[in-house]
């Protein structure tokens, strides 16, 4: 609707606060899920097809919802009925995220959080369908497009079962099993990688896709990997996990991404500075 009123896809990026980038993104998405062109370029502008036409009458007669929506969001306090959807790997969403995110609500009551705990890499993509307005991300997954800020690196520490606190741990890497989250998940490898210890590392690992799972494995003794620092203390605190490396660390940058916001609304920016 917003590209129908100013003609351009520009126009309406200028409207509704997103990059022209993001409006495109979007309407690609709606359009692969239509089956359908909503849109060609002429000299005049963007130009609605047949059904982008229907979908412009579909959007009139919700005219009410849209005043609503406008509404909240040109208000002065414009967190008046706001849902935030913010994804990132489970365990520095659990640590870090989800603990400063809800402590920065007391400002904005009206304000709803919706949590994606993701440990397959989907942020990025989350991002760009919209099914996301945060993300915490890789540093290296930040693209071009972007509004980023840069948290403090998520610290990986190296564990086992409480049993083999006493173990040399070269006898574990070359007798024991990694355990990780999927195939593509090399963060013990490079734990080894980075600290000498690769050589003569057993490859065949154990899998499991959730980081509550992966400790309770490592815990009942089936092999070691690396956990994020935060997410391991109480499991290290209580004598369930043993930091089979004391003093060494892999830390792995991160940043928390969004798509940029001519105006940003003030419940949306104390997001933002919540997350370190």
């Amino acid at each position: 609707m917003a590209i129908v009123r100013n003609g351009t896809v520009h126009g309406a990026a200028r409207e509704i606060g997103l990059s022209q980038t993001g409006v495109t993104q979007r309407i690609r998405v709606l359009e692969r899920e239509l089956g359908c062109t909503l849109f060609v370029r002429s000299r005049r502008g963007m130009r609605p097809t047949a059904e982008g036409e229907a979908l412009v009458r579909y959007g009139q007669r919700a005219g009410d919802l849209e005043g609503e929506l406008l509404a909240v969001v040109r208000s002065a306090d414009a967190a008046a009925d706001v849902r935030v959807t913010i994804t990132g790997p489970s365990s520095l969403m659990r640590s870090r995220v989800i603990p400063a995110t809800t402590a920065a609500l007391a400002a904005y009551p009206g304000v709803s959080l919706a949590f994606v705990l993701d440990d397959q890499n989907a942020g990025l993509a989350a991002l760009k369908t919209g099914q996301a307005q945060l993300a915490v991300l890789p540093r290296g997954d930040v693209v071009v497009e972007l509004a980023a800020k840069a948290l403090h690196p998520s610290r990986q520490v190296l564990v086992g079962p409480g049993t083999w606190k006493k173990r040399k741990l070269r006898d574990v890497v070359a007798g024991e099993r990694i355990i990780d989250f999927n195939e593509g998940d090399d963060a013990t490898l490079a734990f080894l990688r980075r600290h000498d210890l690769l050589a003569g590392a057993r490859r065949r690992r154990h899998l499991v896709n959730s980081p509550d799972a992966l400790a309770g494995l490592v815990a009942a003794g089936l092999g070691y990997t690396v956990l994020d620092e935060d997410f391991a203390a109480p499991w290290l605190a209580d004598g369930r996990l043993v930091d089979l490396c004391p003093g060494k660390r892999l830390d792995q940058d991160v940043a928390l991404a969004w798509y940029p916001r001519h105006e940003m609304p003030a419940y949306f920016g104390a997001l933002i500075a919540a997350v370190v």
